[in-house]
């Protein structure tokens, strides 16, 4: 192409072989004009500011000895994680200290923020509903519980670092509540209690075990808002956990 132009391509030379042959602003001219082998660097974009890793904390110790008031208190001031960054309060739980049934769901939403109590709002106000035609009630004869004591921001999914960390609370919950029954809504609750990754769906109809007690799996209440063709199917769920409530007294 430069011959085509009428120019004519010249090795490079140094300044020191130049010397004596042309001149000092000859030198400077050819050198400019020689092409740039280097990397380039000026037009190279910049590189994105890559966020620090989130250091997680540490859980209190001895979360599995410890009291009803104790642990109450290790959640409120738990920064195990970063949605401590961002809960207005936590949601330890709601019900009696001993209690035959166990509710257990996935996260708390905003209105649980605000409240700091699990499964209020209209999902609340169903799963209410539903256990009341269960003989069931939040203040009397069930315990109700989330995996994650704090909100996700934006009511995300729950990522598998804050569970781990989360998950011994409600193991020590259990404990001190011994229901004879564990009802777990929601896909992610379901799926931290029976270590599966098996769909909603391929769950339900047949009791499962955490830490020994007999699980039934069904849908989150805020699901069934969203597919009311599918509340004949948690009522399903709940009369086999009400039958095998039965069996078990017996």
């Amino acid at each position: 192409m430069l011959r085509e132009m009428g120019l004519r391509l010249l090795p490079p030379v140094s300044v020191a072989e130049a010397t004596g042959r042309e001149t000092e602003a000859a030198v400077e001219m050819r050198v400019a004009t020689l092409p740039d082998t280097r990397a380039p660097q000026a037009l190279a974009p910049a590189a994105s500011p890559v966020a620090a890793p989130r250091v997680l904390g540490d859980r209190p110790a001895g979360i599995e000895s410890l009291d009803w008031e104790d642990l109450a208190q290790a959640v409120a001031g738990c920064r195990a994680c970063g949605l401590c960054e961002s809960r207005r309060n936590t949601v330890f739980g709601v019900g009696p200290a001993r209690a035959d049934w166990m509710v257990i769901g996935e996260a708390p939403g905003e209105n649980e923020d605000l409240q700091g109590e699990p499964f209020v709002g209209q999902a609340g106000k169903l799963l209410d509903n539903m256990l009341r035609a269960a003989g069931l009630d939040r203040r009397r004869n069930v315990y109700i519980a989330n995996v994650l004591k704090c909100r996700p921001p934006g009511n995300r999914n729950p990522e598998p670092q804050e569970v781990a960390q989360c998950e011994p609370f409600l193991r020590r919950q259990v404990a001190l509540v011994q229901p004879r029954v564990i009802l777990a809504m929601g896909r992610f609750a379901i799926q931290t209690l029976l270590q599966s990754q098996e769909p909603v769906g391929r769950l339900r109809g047949r009791v499962h075990r955490y830490e020994g007690v007999p699980v039934v799996v069904t849908y989150h209440p805020a699901y069934l808002l969203r597919n009311l063709q599918d509340k004949a199917k948690a009522w399903a769920d709940l009369c086999l956990a009400m039958d095998l409530m039965e069996g078990v007294d017996a």
